[in-house]
């Protein structure tokens, strides 16, 4: 609730004050900090202004802007209860500038690093305790600017307006000061409260480049502190900067102060003019830094124009801006964007040569970078690289994983055997060796294969090399009608479809977004791998194991590159963005970081094998344990046998039996099932059907309805259950249609 819905009498702890530059500092001043108790003493005749008791004095506010503190009332408890000395961090800066590295190390938090373009799709939250403070961290997507170009940009800038963060930490790639600087610009523009973290100060270093940090932080007003976060070095003074700026101590006036950027004449004489107008609305002053929303007006933007317009000056602001954006033009020769653009990268490339900077050559760190690139993107080499590392993957994932897989094959054996010796027949006995140990042994005996999988795709994405297959790739996305960023989420996609349609949000076009995330089901996901080495480890020999498993997760890529096509040309119509992506430098990733990753998901395997593989395992005994009458004689006569006899006929072009098509219906949850099923209707281990009626069972697994939880995430991600629903039906449909094919078409020549 916010304090101006305060009764007299009642009392309530600060949780936050919002709003932006003098307004904020001042209310902050009077002694409006969050964890402080303020209490409701008197209303004027007028019910305004309001008198409030806050740090033992008596100050009176407006309603408006009482409206922008944040409070919880305090129910007759001590002060000391309720009392919580936080700090609300928000971590900003450009992709691949170690922000979420820094989320990790200080909090603790296990989140996705990437060496690519918005892995941090989401804002995710951690908490830390430093000096007795509790420090609340977001990391907020990366961001190259804060205009409304992408959707992560977008959100970055409503998360910063609308939750205004207590203080900023600026994450900035100490080896590409000039670039990552532009997003420092942006932030001082919005008056907000700024530390900035110089990553990577360890390259820089190496390189021999020449800095004044005191000088630019003086030049810039806020205070910079040299980093790596790999080491955990300048951590501690970080944070230590982040409180000094918080509780506003003295001797930091130096560092903090607000610092306008001055984008030459008409551009300022522009932004002044408008302010005016601004500035008299009180509602929006309290809310908006009035200079960052004028130049966000001189820039055109979209979400900008949306907040003025419903303003009573939105007449008298827009002749403003159009009298202003006609005289920039006039002086200038470009567009105002353009200009404001240039203003600003003018002001860092003075600071940087007011604070010394300059560039050494000890240590190039794009110099091995350039020399991988030349093999790894070679026109001839790259695509087999590309392919032998899939294939690699893949015999790795078979060969390694088979030794641990063995030994946990063999203790679910013995844990099955001991129930069964032990127990006295009857239903409990049943459920636990043939239901519990059954379904989720089928299941979980299989997360040694997940776990090098896992390793496989954390060291592409880590290294950087994930940016280098989306370089090469975005001819063949281009011609399917996809954008080259597309090809990130695509490969994201053989982990887990439901982040990768979460990453689709870093695709600027509508249009590319879209279509990646209908055609991402076609991506074989580590779901799907017990599947495909269950099966395939009975029905091909060894020596053939891993080319079948590599031609399922070829046909995904080839059904992807067809669909989206089609997709393109005749169902999703629209204009594409041009193809702009950072390619960083190549950066091997640590031990720590990468055990970390694989630890994570191979955690989440195993909650799930504890959670709905469990429960779907115990069902499907059920359903085969007991039949209308009792319990059943045999499957067939069970409730999972009636289920599986009427649903036969339909698959029977594709050769399955019953029991396949029973485990199809049961997978459409989540892809385990379809294992743990399979593990629980052939609990004897003996299958009847051909190698080839396996592979058309594969082939039907890869392609059909996404599981539950990817349906919902399309359907989040494109904002209509209708884009959701024709995924499920053309991707059920479509392997209906392939499987009865390959089988009807092979059967002809055995």
């Amino acid at each position: 609730m916010n304090l101006s819905e305060l009764h007299t009498g009642e009392k309530a702890t600060i949780i936050k004050v919002k709003g932006h530059g003098g307004f904020r500092k001042r209310i902050v001043e009077m002694g409006f900090i969050k964890g402080e108790m303020v209490e409701v003493l008197l209303n004027a005749p007028l019910q305004d202004p309001v008198k409030y008791k806050v740090m033992g004095y008596e100050v009176s506010l407006r309603r408006q802007e009482a409206e922008m503190i944040e409070v919880t009332l305090v129910e007759n408890k001590p002060q000391s209860v309720v009392r919580h000395k936080e700090i609300t961090i928000a971590l900003v800066g450009n992709p691949n500038c170690g922000k979420t590295s820094l989320f990790n190390f200080a909090s603790g938090a296990h989140e996705r690093v990437g060496n690519y373009s918005g892995v941090t799709v989401d804002a995710k939250e951690g908490f830390t305790d430093f000096e007795g403070y509790r420090l609340r961290l977001v990391d907020l997507p990366g961001t190259y600017s804060l205009t409304a170009y992408s959707p992560e940009e977008l959100y970055v800038r409503k998360q910063l307006v609308n939750n205004t963060p207590d203080v900023i930490i600026n994450v900035i790639d100490s080896s590409n000061l000039e670039r990552n600087l532009y997003l420092t610009t942006q932030l001082m523009d919005m008056h907000l409260r700024v530390v900035c973290a110089l990553n990577m100060f360890d390259e820089l270093e190496r390189r021999g480049d020449k800095l004044d940090i005191q000088k630019l932080s003086s030049l810039l007003g806020m205070p910079m502190v040299p980093t790596s976060f790999k080491t955990g070095r300048g951590l501690e003074e970080l944070l230590r900067e982040v409180i000094h700026i918080f509780e506003n101590r003295e001797g930091h006036d130096e560092y903090y102060r607000h610092q306008h950027i001055k984008h030459g004449h008409e551009i300022e004489d522009g932004i002044a003019n408008i302010q005016k107008f601004l500035k008299g609305n009180d509602l929006l002053r309290l809310r908006y830094s009035t200079r960052w929303l004028a130049i966000k007006l001189l820039e055109g933007d979209k979400e900008a124009w949306q907040i003025v317009d419903a303003l009573p000056e939105a007449s008298q602001i827009r002749e403003a801006s159009v009298m202003a954006v006609r005289r920039i033009k006039e002086e200038t020769g470009d567009d105002s964007e353009s200009a404001i653009m240039d203003a600003k990268y003018g002001f860092l490339r003075g600071a940087l040569q007011e604070a010394g900077y300059k560039m050494g050559h000890k240590n190039d760190t794009y110099r091995v970078t350039h020399k991988l690139d030349n093999i790894i993107t070679h026109k001839w080499f790259g695509f087999p690289i590309f392919l032998f590392l899939l294939l690699l993957m893949f015999e790795v994932t078979f060969t390694l994983g088979q030794y641990p897989m063995d030994w946990i094959q063999a203790g679910v054996d013995w844990l099955a055997d001991f129930v069964g010796r032990r127990m006295a027949d009857g239903p409990l006995k049943d459920m636990l060796a043939d239901g519990i140990i059954g379904g989720v042994g089928a299941v979980i005996v299989f997360l040694p294969q997940i776990l090098i999988l896992y390793t496989f795709i954390s060291l592409m994405e880590d290294s950087g090399y994930m940016a280098r297959a989306a370089f090469m790739m975005d001819k063949l996305m281009h011609g399917m009608g996809l954008h080259g960023k597309s090809f990130i989420p695509l490969i994201m996609g053989f982990g887990c479809n439901v982040p990768a349609v979460m990453a689709t949000r870093t695709i600027e076009s509508r249009r590319s977004r879209l279509i990646t995330m209908l055609v991402l089901p076609m991506m074989s996901c580590s779901a799907r791998l017990p599947i495909y080495i269950m099966i395939t480890g009975a029905f091909f020999p060894a020596q053939y194991q891993s080319i079948v498993m590599f031609s399922l997760y070829l046909t995904g890529i080839l059904l992807s590159v067809i669909m989206a096509r089609i997709l393109s040309r005749w169902v999703i119509r629209g204009e594409d963005t041009p193809f702009v992506m950072e390619l960083p430098p190549y950066r091997f990733p640590t031990a720590r970081a990468i055990c970390r990753h694989t630890w994570e998901k191979g955690k989440q395997y195993l909650k799930k094998m504890g959670g709905v593989i469990l429960v779907a395992s115990i069902i499907v005994w059920a359903l085969g344990y007991f039949s209308p009458t009792g319990v059943a004689d045999s499957l067939e006569d069970s409730f999972i046998g009636v289920l599986g006899k009427a649903v036969e006929p339909l698959f029977l072009p594709q050769g399955f039996n019953w029991r396949l098509d029973v485990s199809l219906i049961a997978g459409i949850g989540a892809k385990e099932i379809v294992a743990s099923t399979i593990g629980v209707l052939y609990a004897g281990g003996e299958y009847h059907f051909s190698p080839l009626t396996a592979y058309c069972f594969l082939l039907f697994v890869l392609i059909y309805f996404p599981c539950i939880a990817t349906v919902v995430a399309i359907k989040h991600e494109s904002g209509s259950w209708k884009w959701a629903f024709f995924a499920a039906c053309y991707t059920t449909i479509l392997a209906w249609v392939l499987s009865a094919l390959v089988y009807q078409f092979v059967s002809l020549f055995l």
